[in-house]
């Protein structure tokens, strides 16, 4: 298993100047999907409808159609609205969370454990996705579009991973969050889970599945993609590093409050964008 950290990890950036060719088919997709409201103005700036290009490699039409799916989605699901208080009993189980740090381009990361999703019904598992996800990505640095996911499957049943929730957690990170993956590491992944993933597979396009890689504590190409990613002192134990702390719901949940403030920052540039 082998990376190259150079093109996973700065090639966001490097994606994100856009040339005048480009620039003239961001107009154009700006024409094929209409009007747009205030709030989805603020969501299809320039960057944002780059994302979508690339993820349909610069077919107009096709990164159009993507990103009215994806502003059809936001309407009705209201991604943007979703507040602590709707998540913090999920969230509580640790099974998801953004740690407080980064890797050392600067990307949020994103810890899951499926072990210690307790019973927790799937549309609340998918809403509180959708919570991290928001988060993550509003505490993005400028110029990076990526995150991180350390996934670990230390104490993992079969029993704890659901193919259909699977399934469309990664229909919307594909389809609403276009170009936002930088990395997927799935550490202690057991062997139970390799039928699992490969029946997963087809529904992965080729982009994202090259982001995912498996990782082990005993493999030495994992170590070094680890320490090459991120400082090992923050790095929690389970994924080799030195921080045993673990997760504390109650420092999490007054991050969480104070991050609703930079998303209702953000999502108030509608007022003087009309």
């Amino acid at each position: 298993m082998s990376v190259d950290l150079n093109k996973t990890a700065s090639n966001s950036h490097d994606k994100m100047a856009i040339s005048a060719e480009q620039q003239a088919k961001i107009i154009e997709v700006r024409g094929l999907i209409g009007p747009l409201s205030d709030k989805e103005s603020v969501y299809c700036s320039d960057a944002s409808i780059s994302r979508y290009l690339r993820a349909r490699n610069w077919n107009v039409k096709k990164a159009a159609q993507m990103l009215k799916q994806s502003l059809k989605w936001r309407k009705e699901y209201k991604p943007q609205e979703i507040r602590w208080e709707e998540v913090a009993a999920v969230a509580e189980k640790g099974m998801l969370y953004r740690p407080n740090y980064s890797d050392k381009y600067g990307r949020p990361v994103i810890v899951m454990r499926p072990c210690n999703k307790k019973s927790t019904p799937a549309q609340d598992m998918i809403k509180y996705f959708v919570y991290c996800m928001e988060n993550a990505i509003i505490n993005l640095p400028p110029h990076e579009e990526q995150l991180a996911w350390l996934i670990d499957f230390q104490g993992v049943k079969m029993s704890d991973v659901s193919f259909k929730t699977s399934r469309e957690t990664v229909h919307i990170l594909q389809e609403y969050y276009p170009k936002h993956l930088g990395l997927a590491m799935l550490y202690k992944a057991p062997r139970i889970f390799q039928p699992f993933f490969s029946m997963l597979r087809p529904f992965l396009e080729t982009e994202l599945y090259n982001k995912v890689k498996f990782g082990y504590s005993d493999d030495h190409n994992t170590k070094k993609i680890l320490e090459d990613l991120f400082d090992m002192d923050k790095l929690e134990s389970a994924f080799g590093g030195n921080d045993d702390t673990g997760f504390d719901m109650n420092k999490y949940a007054e991050r969480m409050k104070e991050d609703e403030n930079k998303i209702l920052s953000f999502w108030t540039q509608a007022k003087s964008v009309s």
